[in-house]
């Protein structure tokens, strides 16, 4: 996730079956540079504008965690607590439509709110203490 700070929008991405197929599009529409992401026997791909290090949106491939998710551009929002949003989600008419699955350091679940908008909730892991420094 490129932005961590809660309430904001820490990531974007496409979801498709052949998300191989589908980056060239990007590439030639938006000027996007392209840099594959090792998933364990196939890539995705982190998508970075023009000249710059660091990638603004993933174009996935629709397998293993990512195989329910639906062929549509997808914002992830930073929470503190993903559980609570979760119940917060339901409590208010909305529908949790994945179950939390592990995202990047973090974890996330796509929900649909009461407008039928689907978006995705993202919960950063905090850093694990070293042991060695710890006093």
């Amino acid at each position: 996730m490129s932005e961590t700070k809660n309430g904001s929008i820490g990531w974007i991405d496409l979801t498709v079956p052949d998300a191989a197929s589908l980056k060239g599009f990007y590439e030639r529409v938006a000027g996007w540079s392209v840099e594959p992401v090792n998933m364990d026997g196939y890539s995705d791909y982190c998508m970075h504008p023009a000249g710059s290090d660091k990638p603004v949106a993933g174009i996935c491939h629709a397998r293993g965690s990512n195989a329910d998710l639906p062929a549509q551009w997808l914002i992830y929002i930073t929470v503190p607590d993903l559980e609570e949003s979760l119940r917060q989600c339901r409590a208010a008419k909305g529908e949790v439509l994945t179950k939390i699955k592990p995202a990047g350091e973090g974890r996330c679940a796509v929900i649909r709110d009461p407008a039928g908008a689907v978006c995705a909730l993202y919960e950063a892991t905090a850093p694990q203490e070293n042991p060695n420094t710890a006093a």
